[in-house]
């Protein structure tokens, strides 16, 4: 048993936002455990022109200040996402607004974009750049919920750009009035001209997480879309849906689940786009990772990188190191060489 299985029911016993503010405090005062990026060769990757010690990722959500990216590498994931971001800070939802599901292994929010804006964030960014830890940072962008889009997100393309290996306009979060209608076409485009006009030169790799309930004219669209104009998608943000098999008394909770029921749905739509992108674009796959082989469906689906955060939640971080050796030994049975010749590897299949 882990020391996080030992402690958990403790953790579980404070409401979830504290809980996690607990998480983060530990993180920064170097409580948490140390996995480190010397992992096995087969997981090295290149995407973007950016070298990858493996594949897996922090999900945006985790750390929505930039707070604790250095720890978050030290604890072996190959890249982290920071965010959502917005121009000015906000309070979000109010509360409570996270609801953890233990029996499926999920949980429901309905945060609302909280943090503490630019102003917040773009000195630690600042600050990290100048002595980086050895890892890949994204910089995950939301909007204002009383801002206007193209404003907002310009906003922050300017003061936060700069800092990030790759950016993410997430025009998906159920959670912001209006926002997944920012995922039509004709806006979309509209956007996305709006953040490039933003962007420094040389510009980060601009990504677009997607949500998971789309029409089959979205995905159409918004692959049209980002072979135009994208550097690649995420794929994908939190559902709107309540599968049946959900049998937690706080189900019916509003707001994003996320989690093991978020696999396959998530995954099926991965598949979709890397087919509908033609392979032309790197895929970011996020959804019910919690295990070396759902990390690796990701891969065979098409994602060329994973990221997670509610396993985490549920096992702690020794997961990191757990889903590192379990991907690298299925890539190893499947005579890969490398985690890029996996990706894809069930293209056309089903």
């Amino acid at each position: 048993m882990s020391l996080y299985t030992a402690f958990r029911p403790l953790l579980f016993r404070l409401p979830p936002e504290r809980a996690h503010a607990f998480t983060l405090w530990a993180l920064k005062s170097g409580l948490l455990g140390v996995g480190g990026n010397a992992g096995d060769p087969v997981l090295e990757t290149e995407v973007w022109g950016k070298r990858f010690a493996n594949p897996l990722g922090i999900s945006a959500g985790f750390d929505k200040n930039a707070e604790v990216m250095a720890p978050l590498l030290r604890l072996g994931f190959g890249f982290v996402e920071v965010g959502s971001i917005t121009p000015k800070p906000q309070a979000g939802n109010p509360r409570p607004r996270v609801f953890r599901l233990p029996q499926s292994h999920a949980v429901i929010n309905r945060l609302g974009f909280n943090n503490e804006g630019i102003a917040g964030a773009e000195p630690r960014l600042r600050a990290f750049r100048a002595d980086p830890t050895p890892g890949v940072l994204g910089v995950n962008l939301g909007k204002n919920k009383q801002g206007e889009a193209r404003a907002d997100y310009g906003a922050g393309t300017r003061a936060l750009a700069p800092h990030a290996d790759y950016l993410v306009i997430n025009v998906s979060s159920p959670n912001t009035p209006g926002l997944r209608a920012l995922q039509g076409r004709a806006e979309l485009e509209g956007l996305i001209a709006a953040v490039r006009a933003e962007l420094p030169d040389p510009p980060p790799p601009l990504v677009l997480k997607i949500a998971p309930d789309l029409t089959e004219a979205d995905k159409r669209d918004i692959a049209e879309v980002a072979l135009a104009s994208l550097d690649g998608l995420i794929v994908s943000n939190t559902t709107l849906a309540r599968p049946e098999s959900l049998d937690d008394e706080q189900r019916q909770e509003s707001g994003g689940l996320s989690g093991r029921p978020l696999f396959d749905p998530s995954t099926r739509l991965l598949a979709e786009m890397y087919r509908l992108t033609e392979e032309r674009i790197p895929l970011i796959g996020v959804g019910g990772v919690e295990d070396g082989a759902t990390a690796y469906a990701k891969i065979r689906a098409g994602a060329s990188l994973v990221q997670l955060y509610t396993a985490l939640i549920y096992q702690g971080p020794d997961l990191v190191r757990r889903i590192k050796r379990e991907l690298a030994d299925l890539l190893k049975q499947d005579g890969f060489a490398q985690v890029g010749e996996a990706v894809g590897a069930d293209a056309g299949k089903g």
